[in-house]
């Protein structure tokens, strides 16, 4: 993977799930690295790891890691992008921060690059990677928005434990076991660590992401509405949002409800419209039960549709499930994606000198 011509990048919180996963996709998509610098904690600095049959010591995270460093991928918790973030762009590295810390910043762009690649131009250093659900539903929605308008949305989310860190995932496989063997269960993490109750997860669902705002929404559902008006650059849409975290270790899927701005359109061209869109795995066929799941969608970078059907009392409301990879299009892959796009655009070149 390391080359004598490319870039010099490096990862911030390379010990954690999505950190793993964004080195993992930046050997898989063969990204022009010439040096790859692996940043922590200074719990995790001085742990060796082997990456792409080399071995890196990670490093702790601080101001002066970022000396020459042309691209930072961040994914270390939304203090650690604030603190750090900043401090990276001063030595001369473009920030792709994948926490909420600069999403809904009025100057920092938030890119699905199959959405809005072209406000990449606009960033001051820091570019947001928007929350994982928002992402597969805005890469879904995108195509239809543009050839027929888009005035409403109505989305439910199915979440996978994933979403809530290695920990989560480890407490549903440990209930898991439990329930089974006939054992009492003790909930520690879901469906918010910090607050005040705890909930099963296994052979449950629950209709908690993140804590709850003062208008009854949670955090995350919020972080999907204003961020899909953001990313669409249509603030005046009408978008709402319910988010259930389901015993599903990776993979999101999502019940999306749509109102187009077009008469006369049909099921059947929109799944014309989507089956060569960019991004986009159509899987809609009910007479052989081909639908999209979570369990078929780890280890893709695409999203998945299908369900796609018209409204029975809405003419111009259409329904469709979509799913995909949580760590990966919805975390590491986008991320990397937005490194992709910087080059093809343009908007990074290499350093003669590192």
């Amino acid at each position: 993977m390391i080359q004598q011509k490319g870039y010099h990048v490096a990862v911030v919180g390379a010990t954690g799930a999505v950190g793993q996963q964004m080195i993992k996709t930046l050997i898989k998509e063969k990204f022009p690295i010439k040096q790859l610098t692996l940043l922590s904690s200074a719990r995790s600095a001085g742990k060796k790891v082997e990456v792409n049959g080399v071995e890196h010591t990670i490093q702790e995270a601080k101001p002066e890691s970022f000396a020459g460093v042309d691209i930072a991928l961040f994914s270390a918790g939304g203090s650690i992008s604030k603190e750090l973030g900043p401090e990276a762009v001063k030595h001369g590295a473009i920030v792709v921060d994948n926490t909420s810390a600069f999403r809904m910043d009025i100057n920092t762009p938030l890119v699905v690059p199959e959405v809005n690649e072209q406000d990449l131009h606009t960033h001051n250093g820091i570019i947001a990677n928007p929350n994982c659900s928002t992402i597969q539903m805005v890469v879904a929605l995108e195509p239809i928005r543009q050839k027929y308008g888009l005035k409403k949305v109505i989305v439910s989310t199915y979440q996978a434990v994933s979403g809530a860190g290695a920990v989560a995932i480890e407490e549903l496989q440990e209930q898991t076991k439990a329930i089974i063997s006939g054992e009492k269960v003790e909930p520690k993490i879901l469906p918010v660590k910090g607050d005040k109750n705890h909930y099963q997860i296994a052979f449950n669902a629950i209709p908690q992401i993140d804590k709850f705002d003062e208008n009854g929404y949670t955090f995350e559902e919020m972080k999907m509405i204003n961020e899909t008006k953001k990313i669409m650059h249509l603030p005046e849409l009408h978008v709402s949002a319910t988010c259930v975290r389901l015993p599903v270790a990776v993979g999101h899927s999502e019940s999306v409800y749509f109102e187009i701005d077009t008469d006369g359109v049909s099921a059947h061209d929109l799944k014309e419209l989507l089956k060569d869109a960019p991004g986009i795995v159509l899987q809609d066929d009910p007479d052989n039960q081909l639908y999209p799941m979570p369990a078929n969608c780890v280890g893709s970078n695409d999203v998945f549709v299908g369900r796609i059907r018209n409204d029975l009392n809405e003419t111009r409301g259409f329904h469709m499930w979509v799913v995909s990879d949580n760590l990966l299009k919805g975390a590491a892959g986008n991320s990397v994606q937005i490194a992709e796009s910087l080059i093809k655009l343009g908007l990074i070149k290499e350093k003669e000198k590192q």
